[in-house]
């Protein structure tokens, strides 16, 4: 990527092939910084369904070997790409440069071969079946063949981490489809960073010709209305808020599914336990604290909500030590964030006429905001805004749990086995310790479901 006076020049990356152009200028999501990218040209970015793709029949341990060698090369120390991607990403995020680089180095732990081998026994139980047609018969003696066949993807990508690029092209790899990438507004630099990266090891490899990585505007229907047939693509895999989710949703039909990443929110449960001592409570207000400012609480895992098994009494205290653990520097939140927006301020000041059944702590610097209340408030806490609620016991907190609750942490950890069932039952996607939100065990689902598996097509040769 480069600048040309204040407009940041994004290449498109179309087939293998790396596009550079100025017709078209767009503004990033959070700042409105220009940025200018090469024209679409919209029949350049499918294989017609009479041509298999690139990679169809391409080993996945061909493709495993590929995307091992170039995690090898992401390192942004030495790729130019990357660091051109950082400066360019730094100019239009909300984040800061230091979690930004952070971010960077976060996907090499998923593109081990250790871990992508992992991934595929979970998902398929090994590579058979996306490697040919794999024999089954059935208790009636009836013979018949599956296979995982490669798909025709367009994908939507999450803006709100560079890491999100890094992962979506090695799950898009691995079950060889044919793709076109939609960059993000807020990062619209490290999906062709990377492609360029694999462009250098190997230039004409078919995972690489299988992937079109180009922006336009979401809900563009001059080019939505076209890409999104079935005579070009199977699915449209969307990442992304409420409204591009409804928006994509209007193309589904007979032969083009949506798999989709909806907006999401957490929250976490905390036990009576919590207040065993006051070394206990800060360490728990601690945990709390770590998760609650994931990407600055940017992020679906970071909760917005915190229900709290105590008296009114014991929940303050809690409540003020979570206060001072928000303006904490981590891995991957800042001390002082983005201030909180108009509406949040607005709300925040009304509550505070209405002590004792509410109470604020913090105040509007970005270093954070704690806003204890009986009942979940009205408004969408953001910025490192936490809602705390008082629970007569963690069962109650189920309550408040629905299909938009995506990652519940509890503490303390045994209360899990407890809860688990009401919470899925209630809709919640993912259970975990109390500080975990950001970390997870390799291969697990992610929203109720395994992408990949629902990513191929599954067809069957049947003898019966």
């Amino acid at each position: 990527m480069a600048t040309t006076a204040t407009r940041i020049r994004v290449p498109h990356f179309v087939r293998g092939r790396l596009v550079w152009g100025e017709e078209t200028e767009y503004l990033s999501r959070d700042f409105g910084v220009p940025f200018v990218t090469p024209r679409l040209q919209l029949n350049e970015l499918f294989v017609p369904r009479g041509e298999p793709g690139p990679a169809f029949d391409v080993p996945v341990a061909d493709i495993i070997d590929f995307l091992v060698e170039t995690a090898q090369h992401l390192t942004l120390e030495t790729n130019a790409y990357l660091q051109e991607s950082l400066e360019m990403t730094a100019q239009v995020s909300a984040l800061p440069r230091r979690i930004i680089e952070n971010t960077f180095r976060r996907p090499g732990q998923f593109l081990t071969r250790e871990a992508l081998e992992y991934k595929l026994e979970r998902c398929f139980g090994g590579p058979e079946v996306l490697d040919g047609w794999v024999e089954h018969t059935d208790p009636n003696g009836s013979t018949s063949r599956v296979r995982a066949f490669p798909p025709r993807l367009v994908h939507m990508l999450a803006g709100n981490s560079p890491s999100s690029a890094m992962t979506s092209i090695a799950d898009a790899a691995l079950v060889k489809a044919v793709n076109v990438f939609k960059m993000p507004s807020a990062d619209p630099f490290t999906t062709v960073a990377v492609l360029r990266t694999m462009a250098d090891i190997a230039p004409n490899h078919p995972v690489l010709r299988s992937i079109s990585a180009v922006y336009w505007r979401g809900g563009d229907a001059a080019v939505e209305g076209v890409l999104y047939r079935s005579q070009y693509f199977d699915k449209l895999v969307a990442w992304g808020g409420g409204e591009a989710i409804a928006n994509a949703a209007q193309y589904v039909g007979p032969g083009f599914q949506l798999v989709a990443f909806d907006p999401k929110v957490s929250m976490s449960v905390i036990g009576r336990d919590a207040f065993a001592t006051e070394e206990t409570l800060a360490q728990v207000a601690e945990l709390a604290a770590s998760d609650a400012t994931i990407f600055n609480q940017d992020a679906c895992v970071a909760p917005r909500q915190v229900f709290v098994e105590g008296d009114r009494d014991q929940v303050d205290r809690f409540c003020g030590l979570l206060c001072a653990r928000l303006g904490v520097d981590r891995e991957f939140a800042s001390s002082v964030g983005p201030a909180p927006s108009s509406e949040v301020r607005e709300a925040v000041d009304g509550v505070r006429f209405l002590e004792p059944d509410y109470r604020v702590w913090g105040g509007f610097d970005g270093r954070g905001l704690v806003v204890r209340s009986p009942d979940p408030i009205d408004f969408h806490p953001a910025d490192k805004t936490v809602n705390v609620i008082p629970v007569g016991s963690t069962r109650d907190a189920v309550a408040f749990a629905t299909v938009a609750t995506q990652t519940v942490g509890v503490y303390p950890p045994f209360t899990k086995a407890e809860l688990r069932d009401a919470l899925a039952g209630a809709g919640v996607q993912r259970i975990v310790n109390l500080g975990s939100a950001l970390r997870g065990s390799l291969g697990n689902p992610h929203d109720a479901m395994y992408p990949l598996h629902r990513f191929v097509n599954w067809v069957v040769d049947d003898d019966a």
